[in-house]
């Protein structure tokens, strides 16, 4: 078969496009909230909003990808996102800007974010085989793509925060909606083996019966199983900080540009931190990476709880980057060498489902807490739990195995 780097860069310009939709709307909806009400608890209710249908979502994702194929739900699921964020100026447009209460935009945060884990599923599972196309390793292949990843997030809320200072937030969702076109447009001419409908011996008897072996493998896995619960906890404790209490400050200050480069200062640690594992997967050890990134971030976030200068945040967000970038690329490794290809999708909806399984928990805790002890006290309730999960981490037997030269596939 013929070396090319065509199908990888597709998928990584598809990748970056739709991750970049996400980071502008990851600016644009809170802040519209906030404009609008400027309630603490009404944000949380947005963002919840978004994230509740992802612990769902992920689980349908991966099998659908396995069911439908690859590259056509990549396609469906950016097609379904981009009407879901475009309704919002549409709406604007026909009703008026008061059309867009808190339950109008909690309803288009569900239903854009319902569609996003089966786009990144699919371009995911996709992975191995355009490394393989590229004559890539796949530890090369993952860090390029969290790298892109965390380059869409540097230029996505940079972009939002622009935007919204000189267009508005309604008409950003503008944005959102071309760069999701785009991606389609990467996605539909991609040609790659393995992207389409798999055999029908293959496949599951019902998207239900294949869920549940997803589920089941992850949970006899018990690297993977502990990997996506310390995933669950940590991401549950953060993403209230990124999508609630950051918003609630810069909003206080009218500052959102400051907002977003909170935002792009996290993404560019990640970046480097994402690419610089191509080199430290050669002389670092997996587990000695995952306990420095955990044990960092909790003390970098509990720092930030005390909402020192803009330097200090920008600073510690980088760092919080450059010690997280090498962790999607070691998931996505442990993942994809541990699992059967068949299950690949079902298994990466799994294990990110576990990701964002106990954000809505957040949001439930923090709106509620800003309002009513002010967001340093909050920012330490979300913060402290990291910390002490970074300290737990080294005592885990099953992190151990994370090193494994020969990982078993069941």
């Amino acid at each position: 078969m013929t070396t090319t780097r065509v199908p990888a860069l597709l998928i990584l310009s598809s990748t970056f496009l739709a991750a970049g939709a996400n980071g502008v709307s990851m600016v644009a909806f809170p802040w519209l909230v906030l404009q609008r009400t400027g309630s603490a608890v009404d944000a949380s209710i947005v963002a919840g909003a978004a994230t509740l249908p992802l612990l769902f979502a992920t689980l349908i994702a991966g099998a659908a990808v396995d069911f439908v194929g690859r590259r056509r739900v990549a396609m469906l699921s950016d097609a379904l996102s981009a009407t879901a964020v475009a309704a919002i100026p549409v709406l604007a447009i026909a009703f008026g800007t008061d059309v867009l209460t808190t339950v109008v935009l909690a309803a288009l945060a569900a239903l854009g974010a319902f569609f996003d884990p089966a786009g990144m599923t699919a371009r995911q599972s996709m992975l191995p085989e355009a490394a393989g196309r590229a004559g890539w390793t796949l530890d090369h292949t993952n860090s390029v793509y969290e790298a892109v990843f965390n380059l869409a997030y540097i230029t996505g809320p940079g972009v939002g925060g622009l935007l919204i200072a000189t267009l508005g937030g309604v008409n950003a969702m503008w944005v959102t909606a071309a760069l999701f076109g785009l991606a389609i447009l990467a996605m539909a001419v991609l040609r790659l083996e393995g992207t389409g409908r798999p055999a029908r011996e293959k496949l599951p008897e019902s998207v239900v019966s294949g869920v549940l072996e997803g589920l089941t493998f992850v949970w006899r896995n018990r690297v993977l199983r502990t990997l996506g619960l310390v995933d669950l906890a940590v991401t549950g404790l953060y993403l209230p900080m990124e999508s609630v209490l950051f918003p609630k400050y810069f909003t206080d200050r009218s500052e959102p540009a400051q907002l977003g480069w909170v935002l792009m200062a996290l993404s560019i640690g990640g970046l480097v931190g994402a690419l610089s594992w191509t080199v430290l997967s050669k002389v670092a050890s997996k587990r000695a990476t995952v306990l420095t990134a955990v044990l960092t971030f909790g003390i970098a976030v509990a720092v930030i709880a005390f909402l020192p200068p803009l330097p200090v945040i920008l600073s510690l967000a980088a760092l919080v980057g450059l010690v997280y970038g090498p962790i999607g690329p070691i998931y996505n490794s442990i993942v994809q060498t541990r699992t059967p290809e068949q299950l690949r999708g079902r298994v990466v909806g799994v294990m990110t489902s576990m990701t964002y399984a106990a954000g809505p928990i957040g949001f439930m805790l923090a709106g509620p807490l800003v309002d009513a002890f002010g967001l340093t006290i909050t920012f330490l309730v979300l913060a402290v739990p990291i910390l002490a999960i970074g300290m737990v981490c080294p005592w885990l037997p099953a992190l151990k195995e994370l090193d494994d030269d020969a990982p078993r596939m069941a």
